[in-house]
């Protein structure tokens, strides 16, 4: 069409429901039937279902349901099982990890047997719908980008509740599961290890979680700005070279000089986002097992200004003399 198209004006192409590639045999057949809605269509494909689970969509669910009744179960008995009180709570209620006390062993489960029992639920359902990802992947010919930009935000779950509370000796090192619990044990972490703000790893995960933003949003408002002449058929557009991606590729020439190919900026995107996780998991397994303090280590290594004494210096009471013993 001449006129442009937007997000409150585009067309919608209304069609016989797309059921995809057949499913190889042996396995559980694709739910649901098909069908198109006008408001869904606004925002994305018009189409819903079917879906395809498999056995490890299928227990997945049924673990992640599991795990999500074990924690809200235990939120709710910590209201008096008042249900007012669980939803007016709620994002201060939380399920604690086990005491530092108990180590790595197994507590009663009051005491942090049911956070165990919950990560275990949840971890489980977590990597099965990874391999589910994965094994969809490989039926399709798809390459497995997807599978394993899922798997950079499992190392930093993973990190967070199994594996530096294993390298520290303790379940009580992990995060309990709880919204505002959470934001407080992020809070207590950087106070303890001396400010994640000179963790150089931190430092990294908001510079790629920050670039991620400014480049899914440079790439989005090109390919809008094209859209008038079929920028998103990006595929089409990057083996027959048409108007659209000849303008775009025009305007980053003439803007800033260079310019990402249809191809390279989804890979520029991909390793963005893949990295803010990523470098973030390995900043939090440093704390507490390499580096116990961030700020002296960024002081060690010219990373931080040393701040000047204001104050005069405070004598340990323990070291005058005459104290009492």
């Amino acid at each position: 069409m001449a006129d442009f198209q937007s997000i409150y004006t585009q067309v919608q192409v209304s069609g016989p429901p797309e059921a995809g590639v057949p499913v190889p045999p042996g396995g559980l057949p694709r739910e649901g039937k098909p069908f198109l809605t006008y408001w869904l269509g606004k925002i994305g494909n018009a189409q819903i279902g079917p879906i395809y689970l498999g056995y490890t969509g299928v227990f997945s669910i049924v673990f992640g349901i599991i795990a999500i009744e074990i924690i809200g179960l235990n939120m709710w008995a910590s209201v008096g099982w008042d249900p007012i009180q669980f939803v007016r709570q709620l994002p201060w209620l939380a399920l604690e990890p086990p005491a530092p006390e108990y180590g790595l062993s197994i507590p009663p489960m009051n005491e942090g047997g049911w956070w165990l029992l919950a990560g275990f639920f949840l971890t489980a359902s977590i990597l099965l719908w990874w391999v589910r990802t994965y094994r969809r992947a490989l039926e399709l010919g798809m390459g497995t980008h997807v599978a394993w930009a899922f798997l950079s935000a499992i190392w930093l779950y993973l990190v967070l509740g199994f594996i530096r509370p294993l390298a520290m000796g303790s379940w009580g090192e992990a995060v309990p599961f709880g919204i505002l619990p959470h934001l407080d044990w992020t809070a207590a972490f950087s106070i303890r290890y001396g400010n994640l703000f000179y963790n150089p790893f931190h430092a990294l995960s908001i510079v790629f979680l920050y670039g991620s933003t400014l480049l899914f949003a440079m790439h989005g408002a090109t390919i809008l700005s094209v859209y008038r002449y079929g920028g998103e058929r990006e595929i089409e557009q990057s083996t027959d070279r048409g108007t659209a991606a000849e303008r775009a590729a025009l305007f980053w020439r003439w803007t800033m000089g260079f310019n990402a190919t249809m191809e390279s900026i989804h890979r520029w995107a991909w390793w963005f986002a893949v990295l803010t996780t990523l470098t973030g998991g390995i900043g939090i397994l440093l704390s507490g097992t390499v580096v116990d303090n961030w700020y002296l280590w960024a002081v060690k290594h010219d990373f931080a200004p040393v701040y000047p004494d204001v104050l005069p210096a405070v004598q340990d009471p323990s070291a005058v003399s005459g104290a009492m013993q």
